[in-house]
């Protein structure tokens, strides 16, 4: 079965009380698909319903992602021949948690979304207790859903933000000031991986570093599995961006991790 190439807006996943998330950048350029399936392994125990992995080539065409999700387990629905298709050097990964209701695979991450500005890949973890407003919203002024998850009414405002915003970590951080409830997110765009944690912090969202490679994970024990070394937590309300340019910058405290030289 061959990987999705998205020209156009994709579905995905919602959030529950626990998901599981998972995002990296390899500044070598080697693909990362295989590591994001190591690291959501380790995070199976935070949702079984269903999971995926986005990948995107930062030396290739802009805007080009690779996607592959569906119901079940991560070593059910990824195969070797799933993996070895998706090349590319950033990336991000979901498993969802299960609940009643909802349990279809359009309802899985991460989401995939081409708008005027390029594609965002966004997976989340927590729910957002303004999102039937935030959604009215956005439907009043044209946009129509393809999923019923909060992560899509996420991706909508990012995008739209994005749009008047000279860079994603500003969209990002507008869309925050909207956004009511308890989440981490990891968002993918073209040339950059950004994390975030609500301002109280309720949902967990830590960072890593191997090698030449940053990850972004919901528990450190996806840092264990994959070799990584443990950098710090994101803090409550902070919005952290990674690029090979300046390794980690925060937008809260503007601290600079750089990577070191080899």
């Amino acid at each position: 079965m061959s990987c999705k190439i998205h020209e156009q807006m994709e579905p995905t996943d919602k959030l529950r009380e626990e998901c599981g998330v998972f995002g990296i950048y390899d500044f070598s350029g080697e693909d990362v698909a295989s590591t994001i399936y190591y690291g959501l392994f380790a995070l199976q125990h935070r949702g079984q319903e269903s999971c995926g992995i986005a990948v995107s080539d930062t030396k290739g065409p802009k805007g080009r992602v690779l996607s592959h999700k569906g119901m079940g387990l991560v070593n059910e629905v990824f195969t070797s021949e799933h993996l070895s298709q998706m090349k590319g050097d950033i990336g991000v990964g979901h498993v969802r948690y299960s609940t009643a209701g909802g349990s279809t695979r359009e309802n899985a991450q991460p989401l995939v979304l081409n708008y005027v500005k390029g594609t965002l890949g966004l997976a989340h973890n927590g729910n957002l207790i303004n999102a039937p407003e935030l959604r009215r919203e956005l439907e009043l002024g044209g946009a129509i859903f393809q999923t019923t998850i909060d992560t899509e009414v996420m991706a909508y405002h990012i995008a739209r933000e994005r749009v008047r915003t000279k860079n994603v970590e500003g969209a990002v951080a507008n869309a925050m000031k909207k956004m009511k409830g308890a989440y981490s997110l990891i968002v993918m765009s073209p040339r950059k991986l950004i994390g975030a944690r609500d301002p109280y912090g309720f949902r967990p969202l830590c960072i890593g570093r191997r090698e030449n490679a940053y990850i972004l994970a919901s528990e450190t024990c996806a840092l264990d599995t994959i070799g990584a070394e443990f950098v710090r937590d994101v803090e409550p309300g902070e919005i952290v961006t990674i690029t090979p340019q300046h390794g980690i910058v925060s937008a809260v405290s503007y601290t600079h991790l750089t990577l070191p030289t080899t």
